[in-house]
């Protein structure tokens, strides 16, 4: 009788596995992975060969002026079949459904579902930073077959201040609970927000550059007005105005929203977010973060200045430090809760295809008066 067999080793990204190839291929995720020195000096060196060839100066004032027609084209070609639906959501803040699950330790980042982590988390995160449609799923959000609602950003502003002239009189003046998500896309967090809180004092707001993404989340058959309001805003115009006044959320969302950004305008329009927040009042952020695996499969040509790059399809990316972020959430007067690095070995079992993706999660809260 012929010794059983060993199971053969695998060395995936310089990590040694000695597992079944078949048992391998067969889970999504590793947590927590630790890099090796060799790994990290490899990605530094990754990057600055893809950085070392600049856009010219002309080539990024055009796709800064026309930034948003760019993510009018995804939302137009992408609708909201892009991104999946996200499980870990409350998992991870459980602040935007607190009856749901009252842990609210500044530890927790490991508990995703494998259906999430095979997600890619935004345009542009394989090859050469391109779009794939492969990331759809079928568990999409259904939208109405009806001719869209009209909502450019000229009209938002305009009804905006309008409701900003009543004193008092805005979208969810009366709730005791308001949540604001920038950058809502097709609704991919909104409407999970609306299906798990039920809190009869929630409204929640949602607004992103795109006329295209307001369109479909305001088309969609779970957009409820008296619950919801959603608007299109330019978060770099000083002058887009938001439909509530200061210090009257309880939580803003940042979800993979922030690298969008042109970096020298980010402390702007973190210190006017943080101008909305209550006392005690919190910003929840998810974005990328260095030498994830977007960022390491660029091509030269493709960056506009350090860790900033445009994918093909004109949309820009930024990919930050935990001490960058640090930076950006206290130099607007909040305090840190969470600061964490989610460093995750991925798994496309199709392609028997090993990904490293590296994510950023923070929590910043505005601090409580002192009673006098």
């Amino acid at each position: 009788m012929a010794a059983p067999r060993e199971a053969p080793e695998r060395r995936l990204f310089g990590r040694r596995f000695l597992t079944d190839p078949a048992r391998l291929f067969q889970h999504n995720a590793w947590d927590n992975v630790e890099w090796s020195e060799e790994q990290e000096a490899s990605a530094r060196s990754k990057v600055q060969e893809n950085s070392s060839q600049l856009l010219p100066q002309d080539k990024q004032e055009e796709y800064e002026v026309n930034a948003k027609r760019y993510w009018d084209d995804f939302y137009k070609i992408h609708e909201n079949g892009f991104f999946k639906d996200r499980h870990w959501l409350f998992t991870e803040f459980p602040e935007l459904a607190p009856n749901r699950n009252p842990r609210r330790n500044g530890d927790s980042v490991h508990e995703f579902t494998n259906k999430e982590e095979s997600n890619n988390e935004g345009p542009g995160s394989l090859e050469n930073g391109h779009c794939s449609l492969e990331t759809r799923t079928e568990n999409q959000l259904n939208l109405i077959k009806s001719t869209p609602k009209i909502c450019t950003e000229e009209l938002a502003t305009q009804k905006c201040s309008e409701l900003n002239q009543s004193d008092g009189d805005y979208p969810g003046s009366s709730a005791s609970y308001r949540i604001l998500e920038v950058g809502c896309g097709a609704g991919n967090t909104v409407f999970p927000i609306l299906q798990t809180n039920n809190d009869p004092g929630l409204f929640v707001y949602c607004c992103d550059f795109s006329t295209t993404a307001v369109d479909l989340v305001q088309n969609n058959v779970e957009y409820d007005s008296s619950r919801c309001f959603a608007f299109v805003h330019d978060l770099c115009n000083d002058q887009s105005p938001f439909p509530m006044p200061d210090e009257s959320l309880d939580v803003v969302i940042l979800i993979f929203v922030l690298s969008a950004i042109l970096p020298e305008k980010m402390q702007r329009i973190v210190n006017r977010l943080s101008r909305l927040l209550k006392p005690g009042g919190m910003i929840l952020l998810r974005d990328y973060g260095r030498f994830d695996l977007a960022q390491l499969r660029f091509k030269k040509g493709q960056c506009l200045s350090d860790n900033f790059y445009v994918r093909g399809d004109g949309t820009r990316v930024y990919f930050f430090t935990q001490d960058e972020l640090n930076d950006l959430f206290t130099t607007a007067g909040l305090e840190k809760i969470q600061n964490l690095v989610d460093r995750r070995l991925q798994v496309n079992r199709g392609k028997q295809m090993t990904m490293y993706r590296v994510w950023i999660q923070c929590k910043y809260r505005k601090p409580v008066a002192p009673q006098l």
